[in-house]
């Protein structure tokens, strides 16, 4: 994926696309906004706003059914696979060693992660 494409999703629109990522289908803008206004308290023209910038990024398709319903263009693993590279890549200068030494010295990770991350490694390695 192109990171231009996630690059251009802000943190609000993370949170629209949040909700269609968990609800597995397409959904109409009320439900979006039912969901967002009792979690968030956002009112529904700025969830319509979101959600109208998600569809122009070509991240969100809209779909005519009486209603519009709205679904993900972008998986919410191809978003996450390149929030983690960006975050190693501006924070850590590429080294996805660096961010686990940084999580192993800063108490982020319990023996119980260290151990489950090995038997990963012996596995894949």
């Amino acid at each position: 994926m192109p990171n231009t494409l996630a690059d251009k999703i802000s943190d609000s629109e993370l949170e629209v696309m949040k909700v269609l990522w968990r609800a597995g289908d397409a959904l109409p803008v009320t439900e979006i906004r039912e969901e967002l206004q009792r979690t968030k308290g956002w009112e529904a023209t700025t969830v319509k706003t979101l959600v109208s910038r998600l569809v122009a990024k070509g991240v969100v398709q809209q779909e005519k059914r009486g209603v519009y319903y709205y679904s993900p263009l972008l998986s919410e693993q191809d978003y996450n696979g390149w929030a983690t590279n960006d975050l190693i890549r501006r924070l850590y200068n590429g080294s996805a060693r660096e961010l686990v030494a940084a999580l192993v010295h800063s108490e982020g990770l319990t023996r119980d992660d260290i151990e489950e991350l090995r038997a990963m490694f012996k596995v894949e390695g």
